[in-house]
């Protein structure tokens, strides 16, 4: 065998290994998958796959919740990445012998566990390290408060407060970040780790803090000075420390390697003044 049929061998095997065709079911999948280095194995991602910028010039699939079978199918993937809520969807797959894998994004621990899980199987074991490393770093970092209090993580800003008031409930990584700092999550159910309230559930928690986390970006028309207004108006502690803040971030929401930085956020925003 001549050097130059070996060499064209050895090129098509590694073209073959690097052909990896991997369809994202949710916006924290793709970042994950840039955030290992393999953004360019990407064919297709769910709506709101906003990050990275290159993300947004993917083809879309559908939504993160109902993505669309003929869509992924035409893509020819060698692997499809969801969530638990894209179980459904995943096990249509297989019929069609198409390779999956179903991540867990909750709490900090399945973030981790997950980003190691997907790293190992695209070959991106280095990588998934070294983001695990920046998000161990954050949570050792951590300081812990002087005065531990109930801090409610609010979803969303909006002038309305009489329904659809969604706030960070048990077992999700919101959760994880009060503890973190010593305090105490104020909605204490642990059936429902995204649960909806009105004005009445949010006096009857009286919590000590409320954190809202607000998009200006996604929620442009959102009168920030009126909203705060309203919340201030509502007979809480909170209320009356002056403790109730917005912080605008856009990686707030995103259950990805970027909630080193969630973390980091979070937690200044609960410390002691």
């Amino acid at each position: 065998m001549s050097t130059k049929t070996i060499l064209l061998l050895l090129i098509f095997v590694l073209t073959t290994a690097a052909s990896e065709r991997i369809i994202s079911l949710s916006p924290s999948i793709t970042e994950i998958i840039y955030g290992l280095g393999a953004g360019n194995e990407l064919v297709a991602t769910s709506t709101y796959s906003l990050y990275p910028k290159a993300a947004q010039k993917l083809p879309v699939i559908g939504g993160y919740t109902h993505p669309n079978i003929e869509k992924i199918i035409a893509h020819n993937p060698t692997l499809v990445v969801g969530q638990s809520f894209n179980t459904q969807t995943l096990q249509k797959l297989n019929y069609f012998n198409i390779k999956t894998l179903k991540l867990k994004l909750k709490t900090l621990q399945e973030i981790q566990n997950s980003i190691a899980l997907l790293g190992k199987t695209i070959s991106k074991t280095d990588e998934a390290n070294k983001l695990l490393t920046d998000i161990t770093k954050a949570i050792k970092n951590i300081k812990k408060t002087k005065k531990p209090h109930s801090v409610l993580i609010v979803y969303g800003l909006k002038e309305d407060l009489r329904s659809g008031i969604y706030v960070a409930g048990d077992a999700i990584f919101f959760d994880d970040i009060i503890k973190l700092t010593g305090n105490t999550n104020a909605y204490k159910d642990d059936a429902i780790s995204q649960p909806v309230l009105n004005y009445e559930n949010i006096i009857a928690l009286n919590p000590d803090q409320i954190i809202i986390l607000h998009s200006h970006a996604t929620e442009p028309n959102v009168n920030v000075k009126q909203a705060l207004a309203n919340w201030y108006a509502l007979p809480t502690n909170a209320a009356k420390n002056k403790k109730i803040s917005v912080v605008d971030e856009d990686y707030l929401h995103i259950p990805s390697q970027r909630v080193a930085l969630t973390i980091k956020r979070l937690s200044r925003e609960m410390q002691d003044d």
